[in-house]
């Protein structure tokens, strides 16, 4: 027979189990929803603590500015990895657009931009077909992209850096409105445009849905894969856009430019900033946190004077977790 005491115990473990378990809850909600602000708001006291020079208002707004072109990109690979894909090739089709803003100069700028838009959704538009219609692996799809787009960049430019001829190209990569680099302004317009895009639009609800459930989207009658091949269109486009916002700012391009390891930034931005690889969840704002983070954790790192190296060891490590806490503790996608 229990005693009085025993059942009061069994009577507290369970209810303190569920307490436990409800905090429990309330981090893991709390980190999906707000989690990228926390680490962003870490960043920004530490390194303000360690380099007096980094709040400083100038700082700010170069590490914005630089962080543009790379959240231009990340904006198209938020819809793509919600869709449930990603794109390797951004950073060498980004290089390769910059050497065609740049080098089609000489047929007017007008011509050199579209030019460069219209190489990278076309390939875009390739790494789609290949993965939508033939149903090809996109790793592998955007892999091929990837070293493609790198031999057609060293192919166009000799190997050589080129350099623009209309000035007024490079004074557009400089200029500002106000006290915010017109670089900046652009990348937070079409943020704020893509965002809305993302949540209100039928192709952004289909895009969330073939995320979450393929089979289920497809039984629903969503037209799959024209959602996918947009998609991968509308990435390939950020990059080439990118590569001439990169360009502008010195009116000037080099092979180099977007490689190795600016595709695995942007896909590290928007998985900070909470998409799932594994797609059906994510959003603009929360990847404009992703990519704040990582420009601010770069600019101070360099601000300290720390070896790059070590800037991607840190980077790694933090991805890592991230992944590790959103498998961890996210409910298995149904199929």
């Amino acid at each position: 027979m229990k005693t009085d005491t025993s059942i009061e115990q069994s009577v507290r473990e369970p209810c303190a189990r569920e307490k436990a378990a409800g905090k429990m809850k309330n981090a893991i909600d709390f980190m999906k929803k707000r989690g990228i602000w926390a680490i962003l708001l870490i960043i920004v006291v530490v390194l303000s603590l360690l380099e007096p020079r980094f709040l400083s208002f100038g700082n700010l707004i170069n590490v914005l500015q630089q962080s543009a072109v790379y959240g231009v990109i990340a904006i198209g690979m938020t819809f793509l990895m919600i869709n449930g894909y990603f794109d390797l090739s951004v950073g060498t089709v980004m290089g390769l657009c910059a050497c065609l803003a740049v080098g089609l100069q000489d047929y007017g700028l007008a011509v050199a931009i579209i030019g460069a838009l219209a190489v990278g959704a076309t390939i875009g538009a390739i790494n789609g077909f290949l993965v939508a219609k033939a149903g090809i692996n996109a790793f592998v799809v955007t892999l091929a992209s990837m070293f493609g787009a790198r031999g057609l960049v060293f192919i166009y430019t000799g190997e050589q850096p080129i350099v623009g001829s209309v000035a007024a190209f490079r004074e557009f990569g400089a200029s500002s409105i106000g006290f915010m680099p017109t670089l900046a302004l652009l990348f937070l317009v079409l943020l704020i445009i893509a965002e809305l895009y993302l949540r209100y639009s039928n192709h952004g609800r289909n895009t969330y849905a073939i995320g979450g459930n393929y089979e289920a989207a497809s039984n629903a009658g969503i037209s799959v894969n024209r959602t996918i091949l947009i998609n991968f269109i509308m990435t390939g486009t950020a990059a080439a856009l990118a590569g001439i916002m990169v360009a502008s700012r010195m009116n000037a391009a080099t092979p180099a430019l977007g490689w190795p390891d600016t595709n695995l930034m942007i896909i590290a931005s928007v998985v900070l900033g909470g998409t799932k690889l594994t797609g059906g969840y994510g959003s603009m704002i929360k990847t404009l946190g992703g990519v704040l983070a990582i420009g601010i954790f770069r600019n101070g790192m360099n601000l300290l004077n720390v070896p790059s190296y070590y800037n991607m060891l840190f980077l790694g490590i933090i991805l890592i977790l991230v992944v590790f806490a959103d498998s961890r503790f996210s409910p298995a996608k149904k199929s």
